[in-house]
């Protein structure tokens, strides 16, 4: 599936940029394929428009901020949140603004530290609740933020693959001389996607009995993974000593074959407990052993089931793909691959022969 031959993609909620980062003036982003320009209005709200000004197509990105406003470094035109111009230094005082002066503007907002983004006016879905990030017993760690080359599906499906850790994560908490995964205790589908239970037995390196506070060799994981259409998702993880350990990742689509990787987590302990710097570094370790591995996948993952064989902990993929391909019928699409693309490509028409300019200048 290519995520950006699909338009109902562009009616989720995405998380783009750390909200700090707008502190310094205007950030560019690409989300779906779509170029962003965001940033902090008066009222410290973040902004999104498409990063384009509609004079002269210079990227808004690259300007300034004023009066909450953005504005083109071109001719310093400024556009507000809504995409409306709201000065054109070259006009006369007295002389309104046309109404055609205007970008596209996107729903923008701020949630748990980042902006998101949804390209189109009719949501289908809310942002992800997550109540510990409002609970005082649980602190808020920020991870990490980067761009991998993987698609979304291939990403999102590894996060609810129980059977890759021993050997991905080797180096880790994996343990290859028990490959085989428990089963899945329970996958109830929710509106948003569904949510899966069970457990898994994990090697507990020495990094990790500092973070968990258990010396044991060897733990229990109890893990509760949601899944939120269509491609973030949350880990709780609950140990036999009763820390909660709560990873939200998201893999926002870039193109079809970039996403950026958006993790932070809640931790119901404290940092005389365990050091965030430590957390943040064995967590880093575990996402960096899967992303040699993803970014080595094929980013056009199929939504059909019989262009690759599955076992029985791929339950939870066979059943996004699923969800995904009703997704794409319920809003009358096809699944787009990339052998559709090219297709198009080789039967786009000919373009004419263009004129010279001084034959069309002033035609």
């Amino acid at each position: 599936m290519l995520t950006t031959q699909q338009p109902v993609l562009r009616r989720f909620w995405y998380p783009v940029i750390p909200l700090e980062n707008l502190l310094n003036g205007p950030q560019s982003f690409t989300l779906l394929e779509q170029p962003l320009v965001l940033w902090l209005d008066q009222n410290g709200k973040p902004a999104a428009l498409a990063d384009r000004c509609c004079h002269r197509s210079a990227q808004l990105s690259k300007g300034t901020i004023k009066n909450g406003c953005v504005r083109c470094p071109y001719h310093g035109w400024e556009f507000d949140g809504n995409g409306s111009c709201t000065t054109v230094p070259q006009l006369d005082p007295n002389t309104a603004i046309p109404k055609t002066y205007r970008v596209t503007a996107f729903q923008c907002v701020e949630r748990y530290g980042y902006v998101w983004v949804c390209l189109d006016d009719h949501p289908l879905q809310p942002i992800p609740d997550i109540p510990q990030f409002a609970d005082p017993n649980f602190r808020f760690i920020h991870e990490f933020y980067e761009p991998w080359k993987v698609g979304g599906l291939r990403a999102i499906e590894n996060s609810f693959d129980s059977a890759h850790g021993h050997f991905v994560h080797a180096s880790s908490w994996g343990d290859q001389s028990n490959p085989q995964p428990p089963p899945i205790d329970e996958v109830t589908e929710t509106d948003f996607g569904f949510v899966m239970q069970h457990w898994l037995e994990v090697l507990n390196p020495d990094l990790q009995k500092k973070n968990l506070g258990i010396a044991a060799e060897k733990t229990i994981r109890t893990n509760e993974r949601t899944w939120y259409m269509p491609f973030a998702r949350t880990l709780r993880i609950q140990y036999p000593n009763g820390l909660e350990h709560l990873i939200f990742t998201a893999y926002t689509p870039i193109d079809d074959q970039h996403s950026q990787v958006i993790q932070f987590c809640l931790r119901n302990d404290t940092e005389a407990e365990a050091k965030a710097a430590d957390i943040i570094a064995f967590d880093r370790q575990v996402t960096l052993e899967d992303r040699v591995i993803l970014e080595g996948t094929d980013y056009d993952a199929p939504l059909s089931l019989s262009e690759e064989q599955h076992m029985a902990s791929d339950r939870p993929g066979i059943l996004m793909r699923r969800r995904l391909a009703k997704l794409l019928r319920d809003h009358g699409e096809v699944e787009q691959r990339r052998s559709d693309l090219s297709q198009k490509r080789l039967v786009a028409p000919i373009e004419k022969p263009v004129r010279n300019l001084e034959q069309t200048a002033f035609s």
